[in-house]
């Protein structure tokens, strides 16, 4: 079921919901559901934030996304001015030489879920069904729109000081990713940004659809799950075609920041049995291997769940003694390409072996397979 819309009433869902598929990271949505609902809560903002199908964008229309970037618990800690991402926004629109009709969210985890909702509220933009990943990841030049070739045509990073950096016609997303990187640290760990200049023909092409929709139907059941004394981590695998994978207690956690990243493992022992699950991350969880063996992979999301109420748990909070689920979740098809795996699979991120997928996605699209434990 697809959205046209965003209210007060639907905030903690869809909450909930990205940090599922923010799979550990993508900020707290716990931040980025207080702002939007600050802006809510006052009269001279609107009470519904317009959200638009991206089969129904004009050809010709100009859209960008807004967000943050850098390491998660810098992010969490680093007070924000609360203008940045709007200041992005119109740098771009000046550097660009252009007026944007539209928003989509970079990636659909995490806080940056809420950036474009935050920054509607504020322009009247509309924001499109949609992002560029189905999920959060790293790295700048992990999304559909560089994995298929857009240019990076126009970029802003900005600050809380005031600090504007514009990017204009960079070679390679990989050179952007370096570039920008190396300018968030300098700026503290953190900062906000807008990017690309998009048209809506490639939106529509390359986005992957229909997933704050998603989130907000995902985080729905998961709270009705519980309400009703049900199993909610069922309620995940069955809206997402995802998979419990794991479920034990936190044995060991390791967490260190790593040139604009959080990086590091957690270590999950079974509580009756003798079996561990260790997982891997950079900013998101990346790799689960069961007693050595492989289990779930990038792209595939991997994401942690408290074991009684299903409430996603970022990498940052991750500590020792918390009963969990680990559910996988498959990857969207966008992701799955061997374009994409060069990119995005476990040989970019330094594993020595090839993608395996858990199964059939329903990120960006009707999900035609089934959920299970």
């Amino acid at each position: 079921m697809t959205i046209d819309s965003i209210t007060e009433a639907g905030l903690e869902w869809l909450a909930t919901g990205t940090g599922v598929l923010g799979s550990g990271g993508g900020g707290r949505p716990r931040i980025g559901r207080l702002r939007l609902q600050t802006l809510l809560d006052d009269d001279q903002y609107p009470d519904e934030i317009e959200v638009i199908p991206p089969e129904d964008l004009d050809p010709d229309a100009t859209i960008t996304s807004v967000g943050k970037i850098g390491a998660p618990s810098i992010g969490s800690e680093k007070l924000p001015k609360g203008d940045e991402e709007l200041r992005a926004l119109r740098a771009l629109e000046r550097g660009g030489d252009c007026s944007v009709d539209a928003l989509i969210p970079g990636e659909i985890g995490g806080a940056n879920s809420f950036a474009p909702l935050i920054v509607s509220l504020l322009t009247g933009l509309p924001v499109v069904d949609a992002d560029a990943m189905g999920r959060a990841l790293p790295k700048l030049q992990m999304d559909t729109f560089f994995i298929n070739g857009h240019p990076v045509n126009c970029a802003v990073i900005t600050d809380e000081k005031g600090n504007t950096i514009v990017y204009e016609d960079i070679d390679l997303p990989e050179r952007f990713e370096s570039l920008v990187r190396a300018t968030t640290v300098e700026l503290g760990g953190t900062a906000a940004y807008a990017y690309p200049i998009l048209e809506g023909t490639f939106v529509k092409e390359y986005s992957v659809h229909h997933t704050l929709s998603l989130c907000h139907d995902l985080g729905r059941r998961i709270h009705e799950a519980r309400a009703a004394n049900e199993d909610p981590t069922e309620a995940v695998c069955d809206v997402t075609g995802g998979r419990r994978l794991f479920s034990g207690k936190v044995m060991d956690i390791k967490r260190r920041h790593d040139e604009g990243f959080t990086t590091g493992d957690v270590r999950i022992d079974e509580m009756e049995g003798d079996r561990t699950l260790v997982i891997s991350f950079q900013n998101e969880f990346l790799h689960a291997e069961l007693d050595g063996t492989t289990v779930a992979t990038v792209p595939d999301l991997i994401s942690l769940l408290d074991e009684t109420t299903a409430e996603p748990i970022l990498v940052d909070d991750v500590q020792f003694g918390q009963r969990v689920d680990v559910v996988g979740i498959p990857a969207p098809d966008l992701l799955t390409t061997d374009e994409a795996l060069s990119v995005v699979g476990p040989e970019a991120f330094g594993y020595d072996h090839g993608y395996e997928p858990l199964g059939t996605s329903c990120i960006g699209g009707e999900r035609s397979g089934s959920g299970g434990v």
